[in-house]
């Protein structure tokens, strides 16, 4: 059961012309059921009793199209433009005997109108509001008893349907902007799809690169080395097959802990971040000062420690930084990573630019982080460099896990 309501809400609120025609059925009936209890003469009762009928048949029908789908750029502007004219009518069909039922009448345009844009709903919003109070102007100038006044009801009730636009707008707008933004965020995953698929071909093209040109190669000298060795068993062959064995030996190592660093599983993270800091003090020849507490071995460490490695690899090629700090600590329930460096900088604004460059590594790094509910900050101190905070919370679950 639960499950099959599910799948009803996700079906009607995958298009909002759906909602948007439930709701105009509920307020066709609240208006009818209002006129019944209210027991008012109508000016032109035929027309009146008519037109709502229509509208309720017109309103049926909308809702079977848009059910069937698919929906046309048009459908909402050409129903709001019959909600309007319907609420014309029925206010010059009901006279000012039901004057008091207008309100509800100038609610439909307005209500429905909300998930077309927030300029379409404020407009429409105000101009229901002011036609609803230029009614009342009309029909004190055509009632004696009222002496071409406007009860001040009337002014309270423009208020409220004023106040009732505003939240609708604001509402609208507030709908636009969160589209806009799943928009984006889509198309950044879009992206980000693409060019991790080409970044896959080409880390693996680099690889064999790798070891084509490292370990392969070690190893065919060895194999000449092996058969030099064989005609010629002296210390300085023994000693050259040695060295090409050792170097093919450490080379292979570097590629598997790249690929997969051992220490994470052996010594925790605050081992595994410190001998990536050595590494790439030796690598490059950077200095990096390092302050790692012990925060053994927290759930999402690989996704830090992956984030350790590409800050230090940025600072590194793309801020030409000369000195870097890295910093390992815990804080309440989540663990900390802060990578400092005296570069160029960096403008976090430039990531978007950066995926459609086919650089991805920051740029999946964030959706990564923020994936696991933590986050990524950027800061730029006051005398140059840059500072990234990256904070990724504890207790999080398996499948979250395997995403990131």
């Amino acid at each position: 059961m639960g499950r099959l309501v599910d799948r009803l809400l996700d079906f009607l609120t995958s298009e909002p012309l759906r909602i948007r025609s439930f709701l105009r059925l509920v307020l066709i009936a609240l208006i009818a059921l209002l006129i019944y209890h209210a027991r008012v003469q109508h000016r032109f009762e035929g027309v009146f009793n008519a037109v709502l009928v229509v509208y309720a048949l017109i309103a049926v029908t909308f809702l079977i199209v848009v059910l069937r789908g698919p929906d046309r750029w048009w459908y909402g502007w050409v129903s709001t433009a019959v909600d309007v004219a319907v609420v014309v009518v029925l206010c010059m069909a009901s006279g000012p005997a039901t004057i008091a039922l207008y309100p509800i009448f100038f609610l439909l345009p307005i209500s429905v109108a909300f998930l077309e844009s927030p300029l379409t709903t404020g407009l429409l919003g105000l101009s229901a509001s002011l036609g609803y109070l230029l009614a009342w102007a009309v029909y004190a100038t055509q009632d004696q008893k009222m002496g071409d006044r406007i009860p001040a009801l009337v002014y309270v009730q423009v208020g409220c349907l004023l106040w009732f636009t505003a939240a609708i707008t604001a509402m609208s707008f507030t709908l636009a902007r969160r589209q806009d933004r799943v928009r984006a965020l889509l198309d950044v995953r879009r992206r980000l799809v693409a060019e991790s698929m080409r970044a896959d071909e080409r880390s693996n093209r680099e690889l064999s690169e790798q070891l084509h040109d490292g370990p392969l190669q070690n190893l065919l000298a060895a194999r000449l080395d092996l058969d030099e060795l064989r005609e010629s068993p002296t210390a300085a062959n023994f000693d050259r097959l040695d060295a090409a064995l050792r170097e093919t030996v450490s080379a292979l190592r570097t590629t598997v802990s790249t690929l997969n660093p051992q220490v994470l599983e052996h010594v925790g993270l605050s081992a595994a971040v410190n001998e990536l800091a050595q590494a790439t003090e030796q690598r490059w020849g950077t200095p990096v000062h390092t302050e790692l507490d012990e925060v053994g071995r927290p759930e999402a460490q690989t996704l830090i420690y992956r984030a350790a490695r590409e800050l230090l690899t940025n600072a590194y090629k793309h801020a030409r930084a000369t000195k870097l700090d890295i910093t390992l600590r815990r804080e309440k329930d989540s663990t900390v990573l802060r990578v400092a460096d005296d570069g160029i900088g960096f403008d976090p604004a430039i990531l978007d630019r950066r995926v459609a460059e086919g650089h991805i590594g920051l740029a999946s790094l964030v959706v990564g982080v923020e994936a696991t509910g933590g986050s990524m900050d950027f800061g730029r101190p006051p005398g140059g460099g840059s500072v990234v905070t990256v904070t990724v919370p504890d207790g999080l679950p398996a499948d979250q896990l395997q995403t990131v």
